[in-house]
């Protein structure tokens, strides 16, 4: 009996090991390597979440990674209050124009690469090319459909209370190219006076295209500052889109970068004013110019304590006084008592206005 138990113990002990052996080699699985993520971890990975409900919250996940990739420009806050100040002007302008009530407000003001936003163009439009005389370069103005129509009717006589009846698939009119070269006359007119308050400049308008790759106005790797505006009238109305490059910018940039109107980079008048005042106090060296004589290097080196120059200068001739250089006034060589004097008779530089 004791034989049999000691086989049956043997047995156990030979099936224990081999189990354990087996759970060694075997690898350690997770218990949630496996699991599928569900729509809504997939939707929270992409970024997507944040879209759907609107929030406008942190950007995550992909999306991150996918917006890293995009440019950031310099940010010019003069060119917001520009645009700000071209709202009210605008909005004065299209309600004689039209002699409708219309209203005029921005959607947004962004940088955008040129050859991304030709190809985002909302089709059918008008695209008009014009030309900033004193920038030597150019800018874009884009009128979408609904605009064009709406001008159309509105100028036409269309009734009030029906919106403007579109037809699509067919080229622009000659009426309807008119009428819109009007309104962009009146947008480049406003455009230049929402600029002057800040600098004097003149938008002119160049051509009018319907085909976005011929209004190629700049590299299509070039950034642009892309405002859209919104045009209400009452039931009607449509959307502008102005274009700026960077590079028709780049003459104004430093003005563009101020966070106020007159305001002065790296400088302050209490200290323009202190600075003035301290200089007149300076004291500077006047020298007195008797005689100017060009002599050989060697006679030069060849002087001694206690040879003599001869002066050509006759007492009555004019002298120079000069600083550092720099001949400021011409006088007379005399006395007054016991000591050597000159009399300034002519200024030679025109004093100038102090900062």
């Amino acid at each position: 009996m004791s034989s049999e138990e000691d086989d049956l113990a043997a047995a156990w002990g030979a099936a224990l090991e081999e189990e354990e052996t087996a759970g060694a080699a075997a690898p350690t699985v997770a218990p949630d390597a496996a699991r599928v993520l569900n729509q809504a971890e997939i939707d929270s990975l992409l970024g997507f979440e944040n879209e759907a409900d609107g929030a406008g919250g942190a950007q995550s996940g992909i999306e991150r990674m996918i917006r890293s990739g995009l440019v950031s420009y310099e940010r010019l806050p003069m060119l917001e209050i520009i645009f700000d100040r071209l709202v009210r002007i605008l909005s004065t302008s299209l309600r004689n124009f039209t002699s409708d009530n219309v209203e005029v407000s921005i959607d947004s003001i962004a940088s955008q690469r040129f050859g991304d936003y030709l190809n985002s163009v909302p089709l059918p439009a008008m695209l008009a090319v014009f030309k900033v005389e004193e920038w030597d370069n150019y800018g874009l103005i884009v009128v979408d459909s609904a605009m064009i129509y709406s001008v159309v009717d509105v100028l036409l006589g269309g009734r009030r209370g029906t919106a403007a009846m579109r037809v699509e698939g067919r080229p622009y009119t000659t009426i309807e190219r008119t009428l819109v070269e009007r309104l962009i006359g009146v947008v480049l007119k406003d455009l230049g006076e929402a600029f002057a308050p800040l600098t004097q400049v003149d938008f002119r308008f160049e051509r009018l295209e319907v085909n976005p790759r011929f209004a190629a106005i700049s590299r299509l790797s070039n950034a642009c500052v892309l405002t859209r505006l919104r045009v209400d009238m009452e039931d009607r109305g449509g959307s502008l889109q102005l274009l700026l490059p960077y590079a028709t910018l780049e003459p104004v940039r430093e003005l563009l970068l101020q966070q106020f109107m007159g305001e002065k980079f790296g400088r302050d008048s209490i200290w323009e004013t202190h600075l003035a005042e301290q200089l007149r106090h300076t004291e500077i060296t006047l020298d007195v110019v008797l005689d100017q004589q060009v002599l050989p290097l060697s006679t030069i080196l060849s002087l001694r304590p206690g040879d003599c120059i001869t002066l050509s200068a006759q007492p009555s001739q004019p002298v120079r006084l000069q600083c550092g250089g720099v001949a400021l006034f011409q006088g007379e060589f005399g006395r007054r008592e016991t000591r050597p004097a000159v009399r300034i008779s002519n200024v030679l530089r025109a004093p100038e206005s102090v900062l």
